[in-house]
C-alpha cells in the first residue's frame, strides 16, 4: 500500500524536486557542495517525509513527519532568498519556484490540520 501517492502535497513536492534540479544545473560550479546541494536535500526531504509519514500506523507519527517536512519548506524557503541574493536564481525562477513552495506549504498544513481535528 502507498498512500502518499493519493496526496497532492507528496505529488506536487516531486515535481518541484525536478524543477530544483533543473535550475540548480545553472548554478556555480563550486556550489556543488554548497547551495546546490542543500537545496537538492532541502526539496527531497519534504515529499520523503510525506511518504513516510503516511506509511506510519499512527496519526501523532503521521503529524512528526509533516513536522519535519514544514522544517524543509522553511528551509528551502531561505535557500531561495539566498541563492536569489546572490544572482543564482533569476526573478522569474524566483517567483516560480516561491508559488510552488507556497502552494506546497498550504497543502501540508493543511493536511496537518486535518490530522489534528481528526
Amino acid at each position: 500500500m502507498k498512500p502518499h501517492r493519493n496526496l497532492k502535497a507528496w505529488s506536487d513536492s516531486i515535481s518541484l524536486i525536478k524543477e530544483i534540479y533543473v535550475i540548480t544545473k545553472s548554478f556555480p560550479r563550486e556550489e556543488l557542495f554548497g547551495i546546490t546541494s542543500q537545496m537538492r536535500r532541502a526539496a527531497l526531504s519534504i515529499p520523503l517525509n510525506i511518504a513516510e509519514g503516511a506509511a506510519r500506523t499512527s496519526k501523532k507519527e503521521f503529524i512528526r513527519f509533516l513536522d519535519i517536512a514544514i522544517g524543509s519548506i522553511a528551509e528551502l524557503d531561505t535557500l531561495f532568498i539566498i541563492s536569489s541574493d546572490l544572482k543564482f536564481l533569476s526573478d522569474d525562477e524566483f517567483r516560480l519556484l516561491n508559488e510552488k513552495l507556497d502552494l506546497i506549504g498550504k497543502l501540508v498544513y493543511g493536511l496537518k490540520r486535518k490530522l489534528l481535528s481528526a
